[in-house]
């Protein structure tokens, strides 16, 4: 499968997801919305056991297309067009992403903005290299932000530091978003896939479905009381218990040796 604004590529386990439209800073259009979910999704049919999402050239992603906005906005007679089903198509891309049973790395390079900063959020872990910005640039140009933003910048980096990013609009360095949490890592920009990649392939080799369902109870940990968690951590708890790689894990303790984990 090929796709016209992304470009997928399958390798031991690790599936690389890159936004490749970068004349336009891999601008979020409805092309480019509708070929990311495509690509979310084939990293299940071709059974990967993590993904990175990154942009090529000199941006990961500079938020919404403005011209296509501008467009739409023109040929349905209305401004706002863009922000009904296009926006609800970026949003099921979040959602794809967030419930992906496999670990998302998102390797920022360059210009990371708007939507472009909170498709980085959804991702489970960030690297980005070190002369990568980040702007939730939503209101200078008098919008709110969206992708999830307001739910993930906050749990990332504490309420108050987010308000400011938000009403702000200010970019925030590589260096200063590792030191406020929004980030994992930085590194160099000629380092950024293959540090990323070494990560991936960690974490590909790791019991994917534990992996999985420590997913699952994240997504659920900021709206579960700590009942509601504790009952959830059981069940994914017995869920593993039964399961092949849970029996490798301890064969391997005890026999003093590296474990291979199958996924399962």
């Amino acid at each position: 499968m090929s796709f016209e604004t992304v470009d997928y590529e399958l390798k031991d386990s690790v599936a690389v997801i890159t936004l490749n439209r970068p004349d336009a800073l891999n601008a979020l259009s409805q092309q480019l919305t509708k070929d990311l979910r495509a690509a979310v999704e084939k990293t299940a049919e071709d059974k990967a056991r993590a993904a990175i999402l990154t942009g090529a050239g000199r941006a990961f992603c500079a938020g919404g297309d403005l011209k296509e906005m501008q467009d739409v906005g023109q040929a349905e007679g209305k401004v706002e067009a863009f922000l009904d089903a296009p926006l609800k198509a970026l949003h099921n891309v979040v959602r794809a992403i967030r419930k992906a049973p496999i670990p998302f790395i998102a390797a920022v390079n360059g210009v990371c903005a708007g939507a472009g900063v909170n498709f980085a959020l959804a991702c489970d872990i960030v690297f980005a290299a070190d002369d990568a910005t980040f702007r939730e640039a939503f209101v200078r140009i008098g919008l709110t932000p969206d992708c999830g933003g307001t739910f993930f910048l906050p749990r990332a980096i504490g309420e108050k530091l987010a308000a400011e990013m938000f009403m702000t609009g200010d970019a925030i360095t590589a260096d200063r978003a590792l030191a406020i949490g929004l980030i994992n890592h930085v590194v160099t920009p000629d380092l950024l896939i293959e540090e990323a990649g070494i990560m991936a392939k960690r974490l590909a080799s790791g019991p994917t479905a534990s992996i999985g369902r420590i997913k699952r109870m994240m997504n659920a940990t900021f709206s579960n009381d700590l009942n509601g968690q504790l009952e959830m951590e059981a069940v994914c708890q017995l869920e593993s218990g039964r399961a092949s790689d849970f029996k490798e894990g301890v064969d391997a303790f005890f026999e003093k040796r590296a474990p291979n984990f199958s996924g399962q």
